[in-house]
């Protein structure tokens, strides 16, 4: 099982001490250990278009910016984990770096029918191919990995917005189920179904991709 692509908690629950203590260099580690965090989560939800205009480091700029600039607020009354708390300022920067590019092309930027940003995530792209594996096959050669990884992240760029998110932060970011149900202000019972009828919906697309469905069965 791969691990969570966010810091370990301990570590920034004490710098989160520090911060509220005034300890400037604490607010510089502490957001500066979440930047790699953050450029993988920007980087698997850009746009391939988008991502040919924007720079990822310009958009966790934007972020570590705005999370500097409302640090104290969260310190004096931190409602979720920091990580998931940095992370919603990710998302928001997200939305509107696709907004303002739509704007400035004046068109649509559509999500295509391909690879979104898995880069760094083969293993867990073969991870979530694994569950869809009969029981007994033996696992794949490196070459076969490599090209089920990809045809894999295909049938996810598939998925409608919720689906592949929720697929994004359970399978990539290695969120756990309260961790997602807080993200996305649902109950534990709510989105443990949510992510299930995203399984299940994911399992539609692979069976519809006659190389991808034969893959993952040889």
């Amino acid at each position: 099982m791969s691990e969570s692509i966010w810091p370990e908690g301990q570590a920034t629950t004490e710098l989160l001490v520090e911060v509220r203590e005034g300890k400037p260099q604490a607010v510089e580690e502490l957001l500066d250990r979440h930047r790699d965090p953050l450029r993988r989560m920007i980087a698997m939800r850009l746009d391939q278009r988008l991502a040919q205009r924007v720079d990822v480091s310009d958009i966790i700029q934007d972020v570590l910016i705005e999370a500097n600039r409302r640090l104290v607020d969260y310190v004096n009354t931190p409602t979720i984990p920091f990580h998931l708390w940095i992370r919603q300022i990710a998302k928001d920067r997200i939305i509107d770096a696709h907004r303002r590019h739509r704007l400035s092309a004046k068109r649509s930027i559509d999500r295509e029918q391909g690879p979104i940003g898995f880069a760094s995530n083969e293993n867990s792209t073969i991870e979530l191919a694994n569950q869809f594996k009969d029981q007994g096959l033996t696992p794949a050669a490196a070459a076969t990995q490599k090209e089920l990884a990809y045809h894999m992240e295909l049938a996810i760029g598939q998925l409608k917005e919720g689906d592949r998110e929720i697929i994004l932060m359970r399978h990539y970011e290695q969120l756990n189920n309260q961790e997602i149900a807080q993200s996305l202000g649902l109950s534990e019972p709510a989105a443990s179904m949510r992510y299930l009828r995203a399984i299940k919906r994911l399992r539609e697309v692979i069976e519809s991709l006659p190389n991808l469905h034969k893959e993952i069965r040889e």
